[in-house]
Formats: C-alpha cells, sequence, structure tokens
C-alpha cells in the first residue's frame, strides 16, 4: 500500500522527488515505531492513540512542532489515500489537531544589501558572472533555489525578455526579466560557452556539471554574508526580499502571487507583514486627516 501511496503522490498529484522521499521517509519511521512499541507492523489497521504514542516519542527525542506537523500531514496524507481506494473506512487522523508552531519571521534583505552584493561583481571570470546572474535571478523574478537550478536555456527568451519556470506540481509560469538581468545573462551565456558540454541546463559548474543545491545556497550566503548581519542568509530570502519589495513599492497581492507561482493567496499573505510600514506611509500621506507637513 505504501508502494501504491508514493506512486500517486508522485504520478496523479505530480509531487517532486524530494517530497515523496520526505513521506516515504515518514512513513517508515512511523512503521518502525509501530513494530517496536505494539508489535505491529500493518499501517491499515492504526488506532490514533498508536499515532498519539509517536508523537510523544517525537516531542521527547526534541523534534521541533513543526516537523513533528509535517510527518503527521504524510501519515494523514497516507490514510486519505487509504480511504480513497477503499482500504480503510475512517481516518485514524480525521480529529488530529496539529502542535503549535511559532510563527517564523523572517527578515527580508533590504535594498542597499542587495545592490551592495551586485555592485561588488567586478571581475569578468565565469564563476562571478555565473554568481552575479543567480543574485540577478533571484532577486528580479523571485524564484524558487529549485526553479533555478533546473532552468533549461531554451526557457529563456532574450528577444521577449521572459523566462519560464516549471514550478511545484510541474505548473508552468513566464515571468518578465528587467533590463539588467538580461545583460546579465548575455554576458554569462557568452563565458558559459567555454565550460559548457552540451548540458541543457543554463547553470554549471566549471567542470561542466549541472549546479546542485547546497552550491546555489553556500553562494548565495557567501555573498550576503560580506553585507548583511541578518541571521538568514539564503535563496528564499532573496525571495522573500523579492515580494516584499515589490509590495512596499505598491504591487498589487494577485500579481506578486502570480509571478511566485503561488497556489493561492493565503500563502502570498504572508509577505504582507513586511510591508506594514510602506503602507503606513500611504496611508498618512493620502488621509484626510493625517496631519501631513
Amino acid at each position: 500500500m505504501v508502494k501504491s501511496f508514493l506512486e500517486y503522490l508522485s504520478l496523479e498529484r505530480k509531487y517532486s522527488v524530494h517530497t515523496v522521499t520526505a513521506y516515504k521517509n515518514d512513513l517508515i519511521l512511523f512503521k518502525d515505531f509501530l513494530v517496536t512499541e505494539f508489535d505491529q507492523e500493518e499501517l491499515s489497521k492504526v488506532h490514533y492513540h498508536q499515532i498519539r504514542s509517536w508523537i510523544v516519542s517525537l516531542v521527547d527525542l526534541k523534534i521541533s512542532n513543526r516537523t513533528i506537523n509535517r510527518k503527521i500531514s504524510a501519515l494523514k496524507s497516507f490514510y486519505k489515500f487509504l480511504q480513497k481506494i477503499e482500504k480503510i473506512e475512517v481516518n485514524p487522523l480525521a480529529n488530529h489537531k496539529a502542535l503549535k508552531v511559532k510563527k517564523k519571521i523572517q527578515i527580508p534583505f533590504n535594498t542597499q544589501e542587495i545592490h551592495e552584493v551586485l555592485n561588488n561583481f567586478n571581475n569578468n571570470d565565469f564563476i562571478p558572472i555565473r554568481n552575479k546572474l543567480i543574485v540577478e535571478l533571484f532577486y528580479s523574478t523571485g524564484i524558487r533555489r529549485i526553479e533555478l537550478i533546473n532552468i533549461k536555456e531554451r526557457n529563456i527568451s532574450i528577444s521577449n525578455k521572459t523566462i519560464k519556470v516549471l514550478g511545484k506540481r510541474n505548473k508552468e509560469r513566464y515571468i518578465p526579466l528587467l533590463g539588467s538581468t538580461v545583460l546579465a545573462l548575455e554576458q554569462y551565456l557568452k563565458v558559459k560557452k567555454e565550460f559548457s558540454i552540451g548540458l541543457e541546463e543554463l547553470f554549471i559548474t566549471e567542470k561542466g556539471n549541472k549546479i546542485y543545491e547546497t552550491l546555489v545556497y553556500r553562494i548565495i550566503n557567501s555573498y550576503f554574508s560580506k553585507v548583511s548581519s541578518k541571521e538568514k542568509k539564503s535563496p528564499h530570502i532573496l525571495r522573500h526580499s523579492f515580494a516584499t519589495h515589490l509590495l512596499n513599492q505598491g504591487a498589487d497581492l494577485n500579481s506578486v502571487k502570480e509571478l511566485l507561482g503561488h497556489s493561492s493567496l493565503a500563502s502570498t499573505q504572508v509577505y504582507i507583514h513586511n510591508s506594514l510600514e510602506a503602507i503606513k506611509k500611504v496611508y498618512n500621506s493620502a488621509h484626510p486627516r493625517s496631519n501631513k507637513k
């Protein structure tokens, strides 16, 4: 049943390989717990008190509530699937309430920090030219790290100043490119020819291989560590900065949602709190009762 569930996630729900692997690992961990604590292997005959015992054991191991909720979400999806194929009648997690999680406030880079990084690429070698384009693309398009890694050269249209991105669940979207990004792209494509060995991926290493997630993280962390004292310096914070700065400049929420590739406005609304100061300025300058000087 687990194998069928994973195939369902991959083929029908179009979940990424990373997500499917995470679900698989969570189910294996839970099954190991069942065997150890209850001498039971059959997942379809589980009762909520057994799942509750697993949750308690995870808490005792000092695993965060956020991670526990993710593991339980995987279980809940599995039992929904068993209901769907009529292997069980009742989902044992139907009435489960997620553990409380403290909201993480992610602080975006400010425009000065981003400009400092982009203005410090003075070297015309392959690596700095590639890395500048990576920073440019993250900040000018708001794409995810995995989306950037999977960009193919054919996804870029220099003439139309657009890029086609393959997002979550294989959803395609087109994002406009700034003039500065197009210039960085053209410069990179020229120097890339010396290192490319026919790979269709846009971003490669010096050895001509496709770049990978940890390398992209290290690139962003390295450059922004020189200009920012913020705790988190990652590709996601650049995506966060992209959305926040657009909203600060008056972009409407629906447009930002489409650019980010979110399936619902709820996901995009997380960026609104960062725009509060900008909203206050608009409010104070526009309201008839404000004390404008």
